[in-house]
């Protein structure tokens, strides 16, 4: 894995974890909703794509960046003080 690539699959963890702390809620609620429908995700190429080529085999470095984008804001209350 390229250093690039590290940082790409870090920076999508980081950016996913502050999107789930903002919308956690919602996101739950509407999940409900579809399962309750029947309702389920199109294939979509694109997205097989990249999980295929990127993330798969990145899982930790792309969790790493989802925690810390999850506790960014106590982190940095933590270093500030």
């Amino acid at each position: 894995m390229s250093l690039f690539t590290a940082v790409v699959v870090f920076v999508v963890g980081l950016l996913s974890g502050i999107v789930v702390r903002w919308v956690a809620g919602l996101a739950a609620v509407l999940a409900l909703v579809l399962v309750l429908l029947g309702v389920t995700t199109p294939d979509i190429g694109l997205v097989n794509f990249v999980i295929e080529q990127y993330y798969q085999g990145n899982e930790l470095l792309f969790l790493a960046g989802l925690l810390f984008g999850l506790d960014a804001e106590h982190t940095r209350d933590a270093v500030e003080s």
